[in-house]
């Protein structure tokens, strides 16, 4: 069975034994916070659980290396309507140590790309562009210092409210144990 095939089965099951019923919850944040984590496969149950967070609590906004690298990119506009829309009074963006984010090596990623089908011309054509396909792919070097660029990033923006604390924390991946880098309400 394919992978496809065999998640619809299992949600048919799931719907109708009625397995959602545990996972009702309104679409605000009940402890009002916002949290942008990393995609690790690790945190999937083990941030929520390390920071006391269960389904309806918070909204949670994932990407590689819990990163804003733009001031206008997608996750800071899922963090603004989580903040403007759905009631979030505090935000937290949690990394974690031993990420993938920090052994990124754009070139060899390119060459990965090409090497999966993706056209080398496609890539010239983009650098040709003006993309600069090396800076977009890039990681960081201390995983507390890309936490801070985060923070920074975010109470800088011209339409981030100043009256909310964003938190910069590092989680330990193995034991779930968080390290404070940013105290929000010290901002």
């Amino acid at each position: 069975m394919r992978l496809l095939e065999a998640v619809l089965q299992h949600n048919a099951s799931f719907v109708e034994g009625k397995g959602y019923e545990p996972y009702r919850t309104s679409r605000y944040p009940d402890k009002k916070m916002a949290v942008l984590s990393c995609m690790d496969t690790r945190l999937t149950e083990l941030l929520p659980k390390a920071m006391n967070l269960k389904n309806g609590d918070a909204k949670i906004v994932k990407n590689a290396g819990a990163v804003i690298t733009d001031p206008f990119d997608s996750v800071v506009r899922s963090l603004l309507v989580a903040v403007i829309e759905l009631g979030a009074e505090e935000v937290f963006i949690v990394a974690h140590h031993g990420c993938g984010m920090g052994a990124i090596q754009p070139e060899k990623t390119l060459e990965k790309m090409v090497n999966r089908g993706v056209s080398a011309d496609a890539v010239l054509t983009l650098q040709g562009a003006g993309v600069d396909l090396h800076q977009w792919l890039e990681g960081f070097k201390s995983v507390e210092e890309s936490v801070k660029k985060s923070v920074q990033m975010l109470r800088q923006h011209p339409l981030f409210p100043p009256d909310v604390p964003v938190h910069g924390l590092v989680i330990d991946p193995e034991t779930g144990k968080l390290d404070l880098v940013v105290d929000g309400y010290k901002e």
